[in-house]
């Protein structure tokens, strides 16, 4: 039974995946999904920023925590000492956990006074990453049959987590999602991948299919990123992950307008910047000063102002800003195609 509706719900969580949700909606969605099975009196989800591990959004369900109760919820997240932070669950590399520790805050001051006494957390992983998280509160004890459900779908939800952030972060442009197969056959589709098709269609008939192919098997072997030119001179950006499903492999692949930031690499290499000149390029982009470079990267100032030299007269320009202007514009120009 139990395995029977975790299918169901990876399922539904894999098509909401493929509907265009932002991280918002999509958890929006899921919550009502999973209470329908591990019912709960509070829920509060979390996207995570894959490289910090930092909260950077939180969902609640139907009924929100008490706003006076919100900064003490939150600060607890990174107090020390406080057990079973999302933060500490994916350094133990754990999924879900109970929390039964009396020492908590969190519990004693914000669950108990609101009559509640049990916390189950978990955590939304995709390639080892962690995308997500999910607090469930409730006056009764989690089941040993209620955490395997929860840690069955957990990946389901961390792929369609990531791609859901991954579409929000490119709302300009009309971003679309076009599940398919391992053979590159789409599964499903939002109404604007008809618009992306007809750029690649431009350059080529059948573009579009051949790169939804190179897209499904790069996903089959971790991730997927590619640029490709549309037929006026532009960057599309496709990328690629596997979606958690029951029905054999299936990847989302986003398909949006490629930014300045996305090309800055590219167009390192085209202009033939080295290795070391590209990490100097990157640390400019970051807003560093020569100083900092120097110390950050371990060189000397004046080597740092020798690699800026070079690089400046390969994107014949005479100043940081000048670089800095070109390299978010990811403006080519000139013959590089």
């Amino acid at each position: 039974m139990w395995e029977g509706r975790a299918q169901g719900v990876r399922r539904d969580v894999t098509a909401l995946a493929s509907a265009g949700l932002d991280v918002a909606q999509l958890h929006a969605a899921a919550i009502a999904l999973v209470d329908r099975v591990v019912p709960c009196e509070l829920t509060c989800w979390a996207s995570m920023d894959p490289d910090s591990g930092a909260i950077s959004s939180m969902t609640s369900g139907a009924t929100r925590i008490p706003q006076q109760y919100e900064p003490l919820l939150a600060s607890c997240e990174y107090a020390p000492g406080e057990p079973h932070t999302f933060a500490a669950l994916a350094q133990r590399g754990d999924t879900v956990a109970r929390l039964e520790d009396q020492r908590s805050t969190r519990l004693n001051e914000v669950w108990r006074p609101l009559g509640l006494s049990h916390e189950l957390r978990a955590l939304f992983r995709a390639d080892d990453t962690c995308w997500g998280a999910a607090g469930m509160v409730r006056t009764s004890d989690f089941t040993d049959r209620e955490l395997e459900f929860i840690a069955s779908i957990a990946p389901a939800l961390g792929s369609a987590t990531r791609v859901a952030a991954r579409t929000a972060a490119r709302r300009t442009g009309t971003p679309a999602i076009v599940v398919v197969t391992k053979d590159g056959t789409i599964r499903a589709s939002t109404a604007s991948a008809n618009h992306w098709r007809d750029e690649m269609e431009e350059i080529a008939p059948g573009r579009f299919a051949v790169m939804l192919r190179a897209a499904a098997a790069g996903a089959r072997a971790g991730t997927f990123t590619a640029r490709v030119r549309d037929a006026h001179g532009g960057w599309i950006l496709l990328e690629a992950s596997e979606l958690v499903s029951d029905d054999g492999f299936e990847a989302a692949v986003t398909i949006s307008r490629a930014s300045g930031a996305d090309l800055a690499g590219l167009l390192l290499k085209a202009h033939g910047v080295t290795a070391r000149e590209q990490d100097i390029c990157q640390e400019v982009l970051a807003g560093q000063s020569t100083s900092e470079i120097a110390a950050r990267l371990a060189i000397s100032p004046y080597t740092v102002q020798d690699h800026l030299k070079s690089v400046f007269a390969k994107f014949g320009v005479r100043s940081r800003a000048e670089l800095v202007a070109k390299l978010s514009q990811g403006t080519f120009g000139g013959s590089i195609r």
